[in-house]
């Protein structure tokens, strides 16, 4: 597995990572011995990059790294772990975000103590508070910094001017945003600006909810699956759409004789030296797909021909419907 750093922190990590909130049933029902079986995998492969969030499964995603983490004794070190605070509840139940101090740092001490560590690697702002200064909250971050809590800070969903706000106040290593071939909005402004920066852009979501793989799911499959029944990119028309032109992509893979989400991964990988994918699933073959892609080199007639296949804005509808844009920042 080809290695990079994240962000300016010194930090190596695995150029493709893992994304846990598969740990949660969010795709679908999972248990704790498949989770363990992804770390499993990433150990054997040499991954290293862990990415959770306290809200994946309600913090079940973080336990399940904990007991792992219990059960294989100096099996910390071998993990370059991220997680992630900001999304909370009133007293309702309704989705509210939250960058308070004292909130951000009760969260973390809370994860830590789920995953039975005394510090992560790296600690993101999940989503931005937007009537709070985002200079406020990088304040936070690098007080969270020096109590040793954390090695590296970041944020999560921001756009590049929020992003160059924060970076004003301290070194933020890294910027979590979907990226991939269906999702290309992080190249008007912010796979630029991290770079220019010094932060790595994390990219979650890079087969595009299993859009870009040989597998992707069928129509009957997306009621199932709640995130999915309401997001335009899956609604009826766009989904049939989608699929058809995604066609193309499978069969370029499958003439070059790799995995369309190996395919799919090489081409992030290809965008940048500081782009990081961290593809998310419950099945340990459809990750090794992924990591085969930290393997292959695209040539430049290889980059032409993904891009002739899907061109930027391929994609039919939105990729978040208005509910799922509350707390992304949108910039262009």
């Amino acid at each position: 597995m080809q290695k990079r750093v994240l962000g300016s922190s010194g930090i190596e990590v695995s150029a493709i990572g893992y994304g846990a909130m598969s740990f949660s049933d969010f795709y679908g029902p999972t248990n704790e011995a498949a989770s363990h079986a992804i770390l499993d995998l990433m150990r054997d492969e040499g991954v290293n990059h862990l990415d959770t969030s306290n809200v994946y499964g309600n913090g079940r995603s973080e336990q399940w790294i904990g007991s792992y983490l219990a059960k294989n004794p100096g099996a910390r070190a071998e993990f370059v772990i991220a997680t992630k605070a900001g999304i909370s509840r009133d007293a309702q139940g309704a989705r509210k975000l939250d960058n308070d101090p004292a909130y951000l740092e009760g969260e973390l001490d809370k994860s830590l103590q789920r995953m039975g560590v005394d510090h992560v690697d790296l600690f993101y702002v999940h989503r931005r508070e937007a009537d709070r200064p985002i200079e406020e909250v990088a304040e936070t971050l690098e007080r969270l910094r020096r109590s040793g809590k954390t090695r590296a800070v970041g944020f999560s969903e921001i756009a590049p001017s929020s992003l160059r706000r924060a970076a004003a106040v301290t070194q933020i290593d890294a910027v979590q945003s979907e990226y991939s071939l269906a999702t290309r909005s992080p190249e008007l402004g912010l796979v630029q600006a991290c770079a220019e920066l010094g932060a790595s852009l994390v990219a979650f979501s890079p087969v595009g909810r299993s859009m870009l793989t040989d597998n992707p799911i069928r129509p009957d499959q997306i009621g199932e699956i709640p995130f999915l029944k309401i997001n335009p990119r899956f609604a009826p028309g766009n989904h049939q759409a989608n699929l058809a032109l995604t066609d193309g992509l499978r069969a370029l893979a499958a003439e070059m004789g790799e995995p369309t989400a190996a395919l799919a991964n090489a081409w992030l990988l290809s965008r940048g030296d500081h782009i990081l994918p961290i593809p998310g699933t419950r099945s340990v073959q459809h990750f090794r797909e992924c990591l085969r892609g930290a393997a292959i080199t695209l040539t430049e007639a290889d980059l032409a021909r993904i891009e002739g296949i899907l061109p930027v804005g391929w994609a039919h509808g939105d990729r978040y419907d208005v509910v799922q844009w509350i707390g992304p920042e949108r910039y262009c």
